[in-house]
């Protein structure tokens, strides 16, 4: 039996700014922004590729503190390409990390061991992983 992540719920307090952020700068497929009932709205963004898709809203998600979540974690196959496009989409991006070895010197192999980070304007924080190969 197979067991998916699909869905994790970001807590924000601003619904349309985090919108705005996750489609506008981050690229995020928007899958819906419903308000099926009064005082109630859903608004439900996919990365790029991804099978997992982020939720937030007001009414119907679980009460936690706007930039609680820590440690959300994505993907990519060129993580150079991806600071540029968040760079370029004017989002406070950190320089390319190197797991144990500081900031990246443009050289060394970042696959598995390159990471971004960055946070919305919550605070909810977010890492970039570049995977090349897998095991």
């Amino acid at each position: 039996m197979d067991w998916t992540l699909e869905v994790v719920i970001v807590p924000v307090s601003d619904v349309d700014r985090a919108k705005a952020f996750y489609a506008d700068q981050l690229g995020f497929v928007l899958d819906h922004d419903i308000a099926p009932a009064d005082g109630v709205r859903i608004v439900q963004l996919t990365p790029p590729g991804s099978g997992c898709s982020i939720v937030f809203g007001r009414g119907a998600v679980p009460d936690m503190p706007p930039g609680s979540f820590k440690g959300l974690q994505l993907v990519v196959n060129d993580l150079p390409k991806a600071h540029a496009i968040l760079t370029e989409r004017g989002v406070a991006v950190s320089e390319i990390q190197v797991h144990g070895m500081g900031t990246w010197d443009g050289e060394a192999d970042l696959n598995n061991v390159g990471f971004l980070h960055f946070a919305d304007p919550d605070g909810n924080s977010w890492t970039i992983q570049q995977i090349t190969a897998r095991a």
